[in-house]
């Protein structure tokens, strides 16, 4: 079965977090995730330095994602659909491609149903997360009927982008009985409920991403060192990781993190 359909059949919440390399999987490994998560936004950010490209072909995606493969250990990759799911053959492609980088799932934003249904038939072995942002035009309703469609379409899940309250997670659930439902906690979004796990699984909640949270704490980390030695001619004074935890990295098993200032789970 697929490894994310698996937690989407499961009564409890997943936390994804996103990665953008081999070494911040490997940290996300370490750190005990049972899934991650690879956005365009983090792929244009490390691969052309501008996190604000909207046009980021799948292809360089699913380059990126294979680089992944090798030290997530059998953790299951998410990743967005970049450009190239425009037309149902495309999409089909393309999710194709995406399984052959290793990607078990990918989060498809705002596409007609022709699209899932192709990727449904021809690709079963890729999940998808359907994600909509009619909430921002035209409220909870627009947004459920949304979700309704892509359900009917074979979406394996529903990401309804915008959403921001308990009470309209519940209408979210009775309106799509058996559908789970995937929240974004984006900073490049809007706000999403800061609920309990055991509270978001009630409310039919089963994967919570996080696409660009270790990206952006690694950058401004960065910025910080980079600035100390401008500044100061040394970086002693910057938290960062000891060398020997460093090097240990790619030797040490997702069960056992060293024991180190910088390295938590």
């Amino acid at each position: 079965m697929n490894a994310f359909r698996e937690l989407l059949s499961a009564d409890r919440v997943t936390h994804v977090p996103g990665v953008h390399d081999p070494l911040s999987a490997t940290l996300a490994v370490h750190a005990g995730h049972k899934a991650v998560y690879l956005s365009k936004n983090a792929v244009a950010a490390v691969t052309l330095g501008r996190p604000d490209v909207e046009f980021v072909p799948a292809t360089q995606i699913a380059d990126r994602a294979a680089t992944l493969g090798p030290v997530l250990e059998g953790v299951p990759l998410m990743a967005d659909a970049g450009a190239g799911f425009e037309t149902a053959r495309d999409a089909a492609w393309t999710a194709l491609s995406y399984e052959r980088a290793g990607i078990s799932a990918l989060v498809l934003a705002d596409h007609e149903g022709g699209q899932l249904k192709a990727m449904a038939r021809q690709a079963p072995g890729v999940a998808v997360i359907a994600r909509t942002n009619a909430y921002g035009k035209g409220g909870l309703d627009a947004a459920i009927e949304r979700c309704r469609e892509y359900a009917s379409a074979g979406a394996d899940a529903v990401l309804p982008a915008g959403v921001r309250t308990p009470e309209e997670l519940f209408r979210l659930k009775a309106a799509l009985p058996g559908v789970p439902l995937v929240l974004s906690r984006s900073e490049a979004g809007p706000a999403t409920p800061a609920l309990a796990d055991a509270e978001l699984a009630v409310l039919g909640v089963r994967l919570v991403l996080y696409p660009l949270a270790a990206l952006l704490a690694a950058v401004r980390a960065a910025s910080q060192a980079y600035r100390a030695i401008a500044e100061d001619g040394t970086a002693d004074d910057v938290e960062r990781m000891p060398w020997a935890a460093f090097t240990a990295l790619p030797t040490v098993g997702a069960t056992a993190a060293p024991e180190a200032p910088g390295l938590g789970s």
